[in-house]
Order: C-alpha cells, then sequence, then structure tokens
C-alpha cells in the first residue's frame, strides 16, 4: 500500500447501507471496518479525518442510510524494537523455527505501555535475523499467549517458516491443549462450545460472545473435581482472543484468577465464610488467571515431521491445585 504525499496511508469509502438503523458514527465504523476499535475511529474523527458527505462531523453523529463516509487512514507510528539479553526457556530450536515455554507475566510482543521487557525484545537478541518476519512489532511471532498465560508458543526465524506456520493456524491443523483451573465443576464434564466472539460492546479492552462475532469452537474435558474448582483440559478448535477465557465465563465456570472476565474477587460472593476463607487463599497463592498452554503440536514447515511438545504446569498454578486437592479430600471425608 502506498503512502501518499499528504501523509496518508490509506483512503477508503462506506456507503451507509439502505434499511439501516441510526447508530453513532464511531460505533458504526468500528462494527463495519473490524480492524480497528471504536476508540480508534473517535480520535480520526476529532482530527477531521472521517467526513460525512465532506464535511466534518463529531463521534456521536448519527448515520443515516445513503451518507457517504470518507475515512483516511494514517499510516502506523513507527516504533524502534530494541534486541534485550532476557532468557528464554527454549524448549526445541533448528535453523528455522523455535519453540518456547513462556512463563506467566512475559509479554509476548511491543504494545502501548510495554516496548521493552518482551518476547520479542528477547527473540531479537536470540536471533540476529529476524527482522521483517511477521511485522515491524512482531518478529518471528505466529501466535500469541496473553501475558499472564503460561505455556507453549512456536517463532518462525524465517518468512517462509512463518508463512507455513500461519496456514496451519488458519486451517486449525495445529493442535493446542490448554489446562486451566476453572470455579465449580462444568456439567456436563465434558463437552464443546460453540459461539460467535466479538469486540464487547461495552467494554472496548475486552471481548465478548456476541450476536454477529466471529466462529469460536472449544472442546473441554474435566481431569479432577477439586474442592471449590476443577482441573480442565480444553483444546482450540479456533483462535480467537481470550478465547477460553470467554468460553469458561459463558458456560459459567470462569478461569480461577482471572479478573477481566469474573473468575477473581467477583467469585467470593456467592461462597460461604469458611469457602470464602479458602479460596482467598487459593487466589493470595495465584496473582493470574489459572491458564496454562500445556501441548503445541504442528507439522514442520520444511521436514515435513510432526512435531509435538509438553509444558509442565508451573509452580504457581500447581500450588493452588495442591491445596485445593487436600481440601476436598477433607471435604469428601467428612
Amino acid at each position: 500500500m502506498l503512502e501518499q504525499p499528504n501523509g496518508v496511508i490509506e483512503k477508503r469509502e462506506v456507503i451507509v447501507p439502505l434499511r439501516k438503523e441510526k447508530e453513532r458514527l464511531d460505533l458504526f465504523l468500528a462494527r463495519t471496518i473490524g480492524h480497528f476499535s471504536r476508540t480508534y475511529f473517535k480520535k480520526l474523527i476529532e482530527e477531521e479525518k472521517i467526513l460525512i458527505d465532506g464535511k466534518s462531523q463529531k463521534a456521536s453523529y448519527l448515520v443515516t442510510p445513503g451518507d457517504r463516509v470518507e475515512i483516511l487512514i494514517p499510516p502506523p507510528k513507527k516504533y524502534e524494537v530494541t534486541a534485550e539479553d532476557i532468557p528464554l526457556k527454549i524448549v526445541y530450536e533448528d535453523q528455522y523455527l523455535l519453540v518456547i515455554d513462556k512463563p506467566a507475566g512475559f509479554v509476548v510482543h511491543p504494545a502501548v505501555g510495554h516496548f521493552t521487557g518482551t518476547l520479542v525484545n528477547a527473540l531479537l537478541y536470540h536471533c540476529k535475523d529476524l527482522s521483517g518476519i511477521g511485522g515491524e512489532l512482531r518478529p518471528g511471532i505466529v501466535h500469541r499467549l496473553d501475558k499472564d498465560t503460561s505455556g507453549l508458543l512456536v517463532a518462525a526465524k524465517d518468512d517462509y517458516t512463518h508463512r507455513k506456520l500461519s496456514e496451519q493456524f488458519s486451517k486449525r491443523t495445529i493442535e493446542r491443549e490448554y489446562w486451566a483451573l476453572l470455579w465449580g465443576v462444568p456439567s456436563p464434564r465434558s463437552g464443546r462450545i460453540e459461539t460467535q466472539i466479538g469486540r464487547s460492546p461495552t467494554n472496548r479492552k475486552k471481548m465478548a460472545v456476541v450476536e454477529k462475532g466471529k466462529l469460536a469452537i472449544t472442546t473441554y474435558e474435566t481431569q479432577e473435581r477439586l474442592f471449590l474448582l476443577s482441573l480442565v483440559k480444553l483444546k482450540l478448535g479456533t483462535g480467537r482472543t481470550h478465547q477460553i477465557r470467554i468460553h469458561a465465563a459463558h458456560i459459567g465456570h470462569p478461569v480461577f484468577g482471572d479478573s477481566m472476565y469474573g473468575g477473581r474477587n467477583r467469585r467470593l460472593g456467592a461462597l460461604t465464610p469458611a469457602e470464602r476463607k479458602i479460596a482467598a487463599a487459593y487466589l493470595e497463592l495465584l496473582p493470574r488467571q489459572a491458564l496454562h498452554a500445556r501441548t503445541l503440536g504442528f507439522e514442520h514447515p520444511h521436514t515435513k515431521k510432526c512435531l509435538r511438545f509438553n509444558s509442565e504446569i508451573p509452580e504457581d498454578m500447581q500450588r493452588v491445585i495442591d491445596l485445593a486437592r487436600e481440601y476436598y479430600k477433607q471435604w469428601v471425608e467428612k
């Protein structure tokens, strides 16, 4: 895409469809052009980079059928990502790719508020020739894990490997198995969750089950019942943002410790005083969501061999499991 002389990287035009109900301009654009947030469009509107029939309007302007919306999208800001000598737990590496066991709390790629100390900074130090692979801010990154999710991910060292791994993710041939602690015990104890997931209409930082979202499929199998919790194995059929966390909350059993999707202090209110004290002890042991990417399997883009890796449940999760297991034993024996 060529950058225009006026600093605009792209110009788009949208005609508001006939029979379209009136809707705020910023919300209409966020729903219509899915690559950008409502906040982003609101900023462009304030900068008069969005016009209705050639005139600037406020974000609260209600679009009507037939309105011609012109959008001038500026080029992305350039940020310099530097290499940093940060230790990595590498479980496999060859000349084409590497598989990393990411600890909780480690941000995968630079973003606002996190331009240093990320996995990308570490990869640039470890692999000297990642420039441009996967994008300026995400060199080598094929997929990501949330900051507070631990476990396995694969990174590519060249464009061909990156492209072929990305194709496997798109075709859903990658094996991804997560283990999580969920509040309560799912009923049934195993099953398939299929919904539409998209940006939350009330909080742009969150995703949600929405009517016009993208298809999201998760299968689950309860491994063990614990006191107040259960240990559950989950497999991704699709790879939507926050998918497991949203689906767990959707069936009424949010991921333990997940403050964004109702898995932390919000759950304490429904417990007895004795249960609340025990749950508080669990939460003190684990200041994050109890979600771990345990298994990763894929076909090597060059050798065509099937590679499969497992990661042990991290110590912080295991401490909660051990304690909940002991309390469950005491409860059963009463």
